[in-house]
């Protein structure tokens, strides 16, 4: 990740913006404590993305439809080993 000063990047904007896009995360500074970084919009919108819920995955499955033939196992007395 690159880091710019405040007063550089605020100089430098247009090349602070292209960086985020073509190289990544750009950190910025104040009197040398980070204080921002400046992230590209596709960067922003997949950490800001909402999740899919677990119904939403199982509707999309490709297994969806599938036919299971699944037999529970319904004696009371299942040896347990220790």
């Amino acid at each position: 990740m690159s880091t710019w000063q405040l007063q550089h990047a605020k100089a430098h904007f247009s090349e602070v913006i292209r960086n985020a896009t073509t190289q990544g995360p750009q950190d910025i500074t104040l009197h040398g404590e980070p204080v921002a970084v400046i992230i590209s919009k596709k960067e922003f919108d997949k950490l800001t993305k909402p999740k899919s819920s677990l119904v939403d995955f199982l509707r999309h499955s490709p297994l969806k439809g599938l036919k299971l033939n699944l037999k529970r196992d319904k004696s009371s007395n299942r040896e347990i080993e220790l």
